[in-house]
């Protein structure tokens, strides 16, 4: 094994690597966890090499950005006095050095996984380090839970370490079954300075940041090192700087899109000049920026999460986390004591989440999800940390359905496999694997930022033409192209076109590549007057009344704004329904609809030639069977509810109190009925299909029919539907109160001596006068007899002489008759 030489410089890292590498001896396995500028990227690699670890093969260690792969690399082999591509090299995007001689190579996360599908026993490869693992990425978890199933599988040999400044260490430590180790300290201390208030609602994050620059570069000496969420927020204040800041200041920009000779820039030491980098997270780890003695933090960054919009993910701002922050000031204390300045109060970092969220946990998991099913394995079977959430998961496997990647039961397909080593997105490597390289500009433009200003139309053409020529579009149009990205998508697409190989059909349309990669965005104009649109996905859309798309009948949407209810459409072109029909001549099937129209109020019969959720052409559907029109007609009287007349309320409250009784009756109330429509109503409702229909609809039948016999003449004699007076009379029986009740004229219970009941309750009886009003409501009528009827007597029959009152109603006949006139 090589001897090293000594350090030039000691670092905080230096006294944990005893223990380090007597874990990995012996355990082959370790987490380590050390602060910013303890120099774990750069010593750890060359240290496991140093002691023998591993015994064969080469160490393998993933950063998750270019810059930081290419500059660890660049340091350890300086280290060693080489250049890069001998004992240490580098394989990124677009570049690499690595040779045989190579026994440490840095590697961006994707291409371990790209290494691992290719060799699943990873031969020639003896540890794979996870460095910064704190930034939980996709491509970390998934690498982390590959080798972790390797390991287990093939390679007992595989040595597995994770790193961080700022991760939360007993989890990944439990997930591996490794100790967990700490490297105690920084290089140098960092003072922490926040602001005395809160920046005022309504300031820009430039203005503010630019103010605060200023004053740290007053306040300060040394490098400053500004932390931005992305490149527009560090043009705007690199151009709010220029002219505030001492001569001998040189602003220095520092994000991913940059050439990498202009990363170098900002990463070596100014010479004549006091350094200003304007940085995105790209400079929060694995990178040590040469004189940086101060930090300016703006505490925002910016985050992978699922766009609606663009079904894909995209970068959004958020609020930093307290261990971000923490990651960030140490930045200032990596070879001098530093300075931390925070855009925000000591009072508001109480408010910042701890840690940033997992990548898996918001971000849209189509590629994940085909790298999953390209290896053969169900995610609940790997040993993630973080398992992929079920929806999200569920929804990329439909989408890659849609696209072919995978078959009807689910398995990969030869052109899912395709898309799985396209450097693509699953929905534009589709676009680009079967349009070939003529979609390469389109697939670069879709998965870039849009070059034009918001306030420019949605037509996808617009962005082509900005992007074909620049210059010539601003002299023709009123909206300036994004130089900046213009010159990304162009460099991505020259590399695309090289990727694409050959196309299985080069003579599409923008519009039909646009529909490849999104079949579930295919908007058909509704009715009306406004611009909205069905999508083939079936969500719905609007757009601006004055786009000039506007008055499209078919369009591909490309770009939403996410909203859930009806979102607004950024970016798309319109396609020829010839187009479709060609394109998608497999998915393009007649159906016969039945249902129920809200906005019409009625059961609507169609037979619609569909597109997902989108009719090509749609015909009256005259002879819809009456059973198809019945069950639309349920969603009707789901939205309407159940028109109840007074007999059918005294049935179902009859049958509540049956129950309450202990009889065996099913349950009729209204949530009851409501959720078993199908059951029970949908063999009575006939030719019912409107809502003025409805409302006229006699339910009782139908309720009747849930009782069988049995059961029918239980309830009747348990709880009969009418009471029979003394003379004969039925008298519904009321169920909707407290107690069941009946009313009737009081000389008509003449001789009833006991009280009547229903289902062992007694009848709550309202007795009248002969003029119909109530005399006296009772639930004791015996009792009533020998109490109360006396003073009802004495005043009764003053008020009404030709009827009888007798001294003793319960031994007097019951009549409805008034007295004989005396002749």
């Amino acid at each position: 094994m090589p001897t090293l030489p000594a350090p030039r410089d000691p670092l905080p890292i230096d006294a944990a690597l005893p223990e380090l590498l007597e874990a990995l001896r012996k355990r082959g396995r370790a987490v380590l966890e050390a602060p910013p500028g303890a120099g774990k990227t750069t010593r750890v690699p060359l240290a496991m090499l140093e002691a023998g670890i591993p015994r064969a093969g080469r160490i393998v260690m993933l950063e998750p950005r270019r810059l930081a792969a290419r500059a660890a690399a660049e340091r350890m082999a300086e280290t060693l006095d080489e250049r890069p591509g001998q004992t240490v090299g580098y394989r990124i995007r677009g570049d690499t050095k690595v040779s045989a001689a190579t026994r440490v190579e840095v590697v961006t996360e994707g291409v371990l996984t790209r290494m691992i599908q290719s060799d699943p026993g990873l031969e020639g490869l003896g540890a794979v380090i996870f460095d910064e693992f704190h930034e939980r990425s996709l491509n970390a978890d998934l690498g982390l839970a590959l080798c972790l199933e390797i390991a287990g599988a093939l390679r007992e040999d595989l040595v597995l370490l994770a790193m961080s400044a700022t991760l939360d260490a007993a989890p990944v430590a439990a997930l591996m079954e490794a100790p967990a180790l700490r490297s105690e300290g920084r290089g140098f201390p960092v003072e922490t300075r926040w602001l005395e208030a809160p920046v005022p609602k309504g300031r820009r994050l430039e203005e503010a940041t630019a103010d605060l620059v200023a004053g740290a570069v007053g306040e300060t000496e040394g490098g400053v090192l500004v932390f931005l969420p992305g490149e527009g927020e560090i043009r705007r204040t690199e151009a709010l700087l220029r002219g505030r800041l001492p001569a001998d200041c040189v602003l220095r920009p520092l994000f991913g899109a940059m050439p990498f000779s202009a990363q170098r820039a900002a990463i070596r030491p100014e010479t004549g000049g006091r350094k200003i980098v304007l940085a995105t997270s790209i400079a929060e780890t694995s990178l040590t920026i040469e004189d940086i003695r101060v930090v300016v933090d703006a505490g925002r960054a910016r985050r992978a999460r699922f766009d609606p919009g663009s079904g894909m993910s995209r970068l959004v701002t958020e609020r930093v986390t307290r261990a971000e922050a923490a990651q960030r000031a140490g930045r200032a204390g990596r070879v001098a004591p530093g300075v931390a300045y925070r855009l925000w109060t000591k009072g508001e970092e109480g408010a910042l989440a701890a840690h940033p969220p997992a990548e898996i946990e918001a971000a849209d998991l189509s590629g994940l999800s085909l790298e999953l099913k390209l290896w053969g394995a169900d995610p609940a079977a790997l040993p993630f940390l973080t398992p992929p959430p079920e929806g999200a998961h569920a929804e990329a496997l439909a989408l890659l359905g849609m696209l072919g990647a995978l078959d009807d039961r689910g398995a990969i397909t030869a052109h899912g496999r395709r898309l799985a080593h396209l450097p693509l997105h699953p929905r534009l490597g589709h676009m680009l694997a079967v349009a070939g390289p003529g979609a390469a500009t389109l697939a670069a433009l879709l998965a870039e930022r849009d070059p034009l200003p918001r306030a420019a139309p949605v037509d996808l053409a617009l962005r082509l033409e900005a992007v074909a020529d620049p210059r010539r579009f601003a002299e023709r149009r009123p909206w300036t192209p994004n130089r900046a990205a213009v010159d990304r998508i162009r460099t991505e697409a020259a590399r695309l076109a090289k990727a694409a190989g050959d196309a299985a059909d080069e003579a599409l349309s923008t519009a039909a590549m646009a529909a490849l990669a999104y079949p579930d965005r295919i908007g058909l104009r509704r009715r009306g007057a406004a611009p909205r649109y069905l999508l083939s996905g079936g969500k719905g859309a609007v757009m601006a009344e004055e786009d000039p798309l506007a008055a499209q009948r078919l369009i591909v949407v490309t770009d939403l704004d996410g909203d859930p209810r009806e979102a607004r459409i950024r970016q798309a072109i319109p396609i020829a329904e010839s187009e479709l029909r060609q394109l998608f001549a497999d998915r393009i099937r007649w159906q016969s609809v039945c249902d129920w129209s809200r906005r019409d109020r009625r059961v609507v019969a169609r037979q619609q030639e569909r597109l997902g959720a989108i009719a090509l052409d749609d015909r009256l559907w005259r002879d819809a069977p009456q059973e198809d029109v019945a069950r639309a007609m349920l969603d009707g009287v789901r939205e309407l509810g159940l028109p109840f007349s007074d007999a059918a309320r005294r049935f179902q409250a009859r049958v509540a109190l049956g129950r309450d009784a202990g009889l065996d009756l099913p349950d009729l109330s209204d949530a009851a009925l409501m959720a078993t429509l199908e059951a029970w109503l949908l063999p009575h409702l006939g030719d019912i299909r409107t809502a003025e229909a409805w409302r006229g609809f006699d339910l009782l039948p139908a309720l009747r029919a849930r009782l069988d016999w049995a059961q029918g003449q239980a309830l009747d004699r348990e709880v009969p539907g009418a009471f029979t007076t003394p003379l004969g009379r039925k008298l519904p029986i009321d169920y909707s109160g407290e107690a069941p009740e009946i009313a009737l004229r009081l000389q008509e219970m003449f001789g009833q001596t006991a009280h009547p009941t229903v289902a062992g309750r007694p009848l709550r009886v309202t007795l009248l006068s002969p003029a119909g009003r109530p005399v006296q409501t009772t639930m004791d009528l015996p009792g009533f007899w020998t109490t109360s009827y006396a003073e009802v007597r004495k005043e009764m029959r003053g008020r009404y002489p030709k009827h009888p009152w007798p001294e003793d109603p319960r031994v007097a006949d019951p009549t409805l008759r008034a007295k004989r006139r005396k002749t």
